[in-house]
């Protein structure tokens, strides 16, 4: 099924941001309510990822976030879930302040992640990832096999949407265009672009919007443009058949969005499944009246979701 969205995943959104105007508006500086975080158990640096600890016992937990995101996005989360479980949030290299690391991105980033795993001895954990960190909760179920208990994808998908019938030689050629622009946007164009996004695509209500953008914007332009490109140049559904953990995909659906692109609800989820083609243990949830950021839209349905899913395991 070939499907003309406008946009499924905040990376993909962000490939098309360029060619739409930016907002000239001045979004104005009052408490951002995304900003405090709470206070983790412990901290501490896994090759360059920031791990925040929240908890102590139960079944683990891994939050990733998504492209240019920090541990905050998950704060809701957090609170539902820390007091049975021990939830490890998760800040990429790049993201939030933090310092980019060298080579690929992506391979740097599930390398931590796989690290963390072992290192801490995490026992049947179950990965929660956010857009590029779907993608990257979809590679680590392939990569551990049964040391996986679960995984979570939220808008988040094993290959770029709409570049999924692409010959590799195409693909390389479209992310390194994508990196070479996006790393030279200077920083001002980069948080306009970050405030674009958020609203029109990331989440419905505004306030929240420019909130999250201010903070997004903290993030590396170039760091941004790597990952982008590193995860546009993939194709992970060759190893699809290869997870033994049960997968979930939260697939967020709004009608004003779904309306102007022309499509459903149904043929979004129907897309989506199409793209995890071959993934033994598969099942798709929607949230709906929900943006990108549907934990942050209806953090109550997400977390709900993501209850239902850890009975099963």
């Amino acid at each position: 099924m070939k499907l003309a969205f406008r946009s499924v995943s905040l990376l993909f959104a962000l490939v098309l941001a360029a060619a739409v105007p930016a907002f000239a508006q001045e979004v104005p500086q009052q408490p951002n309510r995304f900003a405090a975080s709470i206070a983790p158990a412990e901290r501490f640096d896994v090759k360059g990822m920031l791990v925040e600890r929240h908890g102590s016992s139960g079944r683990p937990l891994i939050l990733i976030p998504g492209l240019a995101t920090g541990g905050w996005v998950w704060q809701e989360t957090v609170r539902a879930f820390s007091k049975e479980h021990a939830v490890y949030v998760v800040t990429l290299p790049g993201f939030d302040g933090r310092p980019a690391v060298a080579g690929d991105p992506f391979d740097a980033a599930r390398s931590a992640l796989k690290e963390l795993v072992v290192a801490r001895k995490l026992v049947k954990p179950v990965l929660v990832g956010h857009s590029l960190g779907g993608t990257l909760a979809i590679a680590l179920a392939e990569d551990l096999g049964e040391r996986i208990g679960g995984a979570v994808a939220i808008d988040g998908l094993a290959v770029m949407p709409r570049t999924e019938g692409m010959p590799p030689d195409q693909r390389a050629a479209m992310a390194d265009n994508m990196r070479q622009r996006m790393a030279s946007l200077s920083p001002q164009a980069f948080a306009s672009q970050q405030q674009q996004y958020m609203r029109t695509i990331g989440v419905i209500d505004m306030d929240k919007a420019d909130d999250l953008a201010r903070l997004t914007a903290r993030s590396d332009p170039a760091a941004v443009a790597a990952y982008m490109g590193a995860v546009l140049a993939r194709d992970l559904r060759p190893g699809l058949p290869a997870i033994r953990a049960p997968l979930l995909m939260i697939v967020p659906t709004y009608g004003p969005d779904n309306a102007a692109m022309g499509v459903s609800g149904p043929d979004k989820v129907s897309y989506y499944r199409e793209l995890m083609t071959g993934t033994p243990k598969l099942d798709v949830t929607t949230i709906d009246n929900a943006r990108h950021f549907a934990m942050l839209d209806q953090p109550a349905a997400v977390n709900d979701a993501l209850r239902t899913f850890l009975k099963t395991l």
